[in-house]
């Protein structure tokens, strides 16, 4: 499952990825790694029921209160989810894991400490790639690292 080769294939591929927990409190790892991902090129959907009717929105995106609901406003843009990260606790991976089959993502990206092998496995059976128990910044400067920063677009910013 967190074979270098497969993580490293997400990492390269899977640029729009709906994190699901974000937090806008700078302290929370969701928060950090997502800045660190988007620092990096890759669009971050926040997925937050708590900002979801908060036109501030998170990292200058539009939270959404599920992944259906990002996932269909998305579609009117041309775009869609392609990796799901998962920042909740092990015990709701199962309800997320059908949401991010039932939206076609890609790959499904479950966070340090977040663990559950049927999920996991139920993911993998539905075609996604899964990475568990890993954190996504620590394994995109691991496999990619910084080169590409260089060429990164600036950050979203909320407009006003």
């Amino acid at each position: 499952m967190n074979e270098r080769a497969k993580l490293k294939r997400i990492l390269e591929r899977d640029k729009v990825i709906a994190v699901v927990g974000l937090s806008r409190q700078p302290y929370r790892p969701s928060h950090s790694v997502s800045v660190y991902m988007q620092s990096h090129g890759y669009r971050i959907v926040p997925i937050n029921p708590a900002y979801s009717n908060d036109t501030a929105g998170v990292l200058g995106e539009r939270c959404y209160a599920t992944l259906q609901d990002a996932s269909a406003s998305l579609a009117g843009e041309g775009v869609a989810i392609e990796m799901v990260d998962v920042f909740r606790r092990s015990d709701e991976v199962a309800a997320i894991v059908d949401d991010a089959i039932s939206i076609g993502a890609r790959s499904l990206w479950l966070q340090l400490g977040v663990i559950d092998d049927a999920s996991a496995k139920r993911a993998e059976l539905a075609g996604l790639d899964v990475a568990m128990d890993r954190c996504v910044m620590v394994e995109h400067g691991r496999l990619i690292g910084t080169a590409q920063r260089i060429n990164a677009p600036a950050p979203r910013l909320p407009q006003m």
